[in-house]
């Protein structure tokens, strides 16, 4: 039973934002049943979800609930994040498309970044963090604001299979400094 009543969405004005309208990814779908199916139907619904991956290796199950409430997602399955986010989309002839909109409201500037610079540029970062011993399963830490060389880092690291981990820079240094420890990382990069 439904007790939270009616959800309402509303639009978002992205208009300013899209380069080609007409030409963009459309998704069409009824976001509460969805939101239902997916509850009454995990396996289902993600199972067709995670088809929409590339995956290096196939999950051999969508979901494993033995260890409740720690539910494994896509059993198995192996993926390069990076390589979902923006290769493919290179590689299927996007890459002077739109990936990326940074719209500071500090500097009153628009930036946009294609996949084809993400890729470049998340290649060239990856490439300097291998030759500084980073690789899979590595933790890199990154204390940098929101701005778009973070998200180039985060897929520079997941490109090579390291984990990233995003320290907020409003924390004090005693906090900044327990949250780095923590993390264990090879690797901090800082802006």
């Amino acid at each position: 039973e439904d007790t939270q009543g009616p959800i309402t969405l509303l639009p978002t004005p992205i208009n300013k934002y899209q380069e080609d309208e007409d030409e963009r990814d459309q998704v069409s779908l009824d976001y509460l049943e969805l939101y239902r199916s997916s509850i009454e139907e995990p396996e289902k619904v993600w199972g067709e979800v995670g088809k929409i991956l590339d995956w290096d290796t196939p999950w051999t199950k969508v979901m494993d609930n033995s260890d409740e409430p720690f539910t494994k997602w896509y059993v198995g399955g192996e993926l390069n994040a990076c390589y979902n986010a923006v290769d493919r989309h290179v590689l299927a002839g996007k890459g002077n498309k739109v990936a990326l909109i940074h719209d500071s409201p500090l500097s009153n500037t628009v930036r946009k970044v294609t996949y084809g610079e993400l890729q470049e540029k998340a290649s060239l970062l990856a490439g300097a963090l291998a030759r500084y011993g980073v690789k899979a399963g590595d933790r890199v830490v990154l204390y940098m604001p929101l701005i778009p060389e973070t998200i180039i880092a985060m897929l520079a690291t997941v490109r090579l299979g390291a984990i990233h981990s995003v320290v907020f820079g409003g924390y004090a240094a005693r906090e900044l400094s327990t949250r780095i420890d923590h993390a264990s990382p090879k690797v901090i990069i800082a802006a």
